[in-house]
Parts: structure tokens; sequence; C-alpha cells
């Protein structure tokens, strides 16, 4: 395979939402401490992250909705860090990134991202006129060693991924929470399918494991078939 190997690892509500409401105020990582019977168990989710490939992939709207825009400088960590991103990191963001990761690099299609007036040698950045996710990750394979990457992104480019038929794994935490609302992200967003002859961008997956978590939790993982 000429591309890393990739698990779309996320954690979400039992009707798919990964967000808990229509607006970047609201966040799971944010509001669901914040809710009683959900709270107790929302360590496992971190736990299992912390188990994930030491390569991940992140939307820079999902990270700025955390705050890395502002947050000061962290500790390096093993772990490295690919964010795809036109307008949402400012120069802090992409600096934070390049603190804490082994390598950062950045994917854009913004020739006046500020990631270019950042002065690090540990930014790394992917021009595409237009984003291919598919040229994305033969590059990160190919010029930075990446063999495997965990996909963490929004609904959007999630759909993306999966139109693209460039998901492998699935592993799925499911908090004990429904939330609802049709403009709530959800685990796959982007364009819906109109027609049977479209039914090959479907995800077809085996359960390769069903865990069952403390406080009403699950882990989910599957195989993509096709």
């Amino acid at each position: 395979m000429n591309r890393p190997i990739t698990t779309l690892f996320m954690l979400m509500s039992v009707d798919g939402k990964i967000s808990t409401g229509a607006t970047d105020e609201l966040d799971v990582d944010k509001d669901f401490p914040q809710i009683a019977g959900v709270s107790e168990g929302l360590h496992q989710y971190y736990e299992i992250e912390q188990t994930t490939d030491l390569w991940t992939l992140n939307s820079g709207r999902v990270q700025a909705k955390i705050g890395v825009n502002t947050k000061d400088m962290p500790n390096r960590t093993p772990v490295s860090f690919a964010v795809i991103d036109n307008t949402h990191l400012n120069e802090n963001g992409i600096q934070y990134f390049c603190a804490l990761s082994k390598k950062f690099v950045l994917i854009t299609s913004n020739a006046k991202h500020p990631a270019f007036n950042v002065e690090d040698g540990n930014v790394h950045i992917i021009y595409q006129k237009e984003l291919s996710l598919k040229n994305a990750l033969i590059q990160l394979k190919s010029e930075y060693g990446c063999e495997r990457i965990t996909i963490q992104t929004g609904g959007t480019l999630n759909g993306l991924f999966l139109r693209e038929k460039l998901f492998d794994y699935v592993d799925i935490v499911v908090a004990p929470v429904l939330i609802g609302g049709k403009d709530t992200s959800t685990l796959i967003d982007g364009k819906s399918l109109f027609s049977q002859s479209e039914l090959s961008k479907l995800g077809v997956l085996k359960l390769q494991e069903c865990v069952v978590l403390e406080n009403s939790y699950l882990r989910l993982r599957y195989e993509v078939i096709h």
C-alpha cells in the first residue's frame, strides 16, 4: 500500500453525534464532563486514545474549537500530528503543534496560511491547490515515514475519507447519551447519496470486537471490508 493504514477513532453519542450541538461553542470535550451519567465513564475514551497510532490526523476547525490558538506551549510528545486547515489556525496554533509534535505536517490549500510565517524547523507544509486526501496520505508515508495514522477529523472530512475509500479500520467509543438535532455534526457528514448506482460509496464493516466498558460505555472496533 502506498499510503498509511488508517483508523477512524472517534467518540460519539448513541445516535452518532460527535458534538453536543450545532455551534462551535458546543463540544463534547467541554460538555460531556459536565453531564451526570456521561462524565463518569468519559476517562475511558481518553485512556484508549493514548493507545492509538503514533501519527494522528486532525482538522484545524476541531483544534481551534478546543483552544489551541490561545493555549500555552505544551511539552513535546512522541506523537506526530498532521492537520488539515485553511483558515482556522493562527500562528499560536501552529506553534502549539510544533511544540507538541514529534513531526508536525500542515495540509493546506491556502497559500497565505499563517504557517508559512512560522519559523520553526518542526513545521512541514503539504500545499495543495485543491485538497486531495489520497495524495496527502501518500505524501505523509513517502516523505515523512507515516505507516499508520489515526483519523480524528470532523464529520465533513470524515465523509470525504469514506467516499474516497480511505478508511481501513473504525474504532468507536459510544457514550451513553442521545443528542439529536439535524444540524449537529455526526460521525460521517458530507454529501448524501441519491441513487442506487452510488451504493458502492458505502463503507461496509466487519466487526472485530465489541467491548462493554464501565458506566454504560461501549467500544466498537471494525475492519472496513469495502
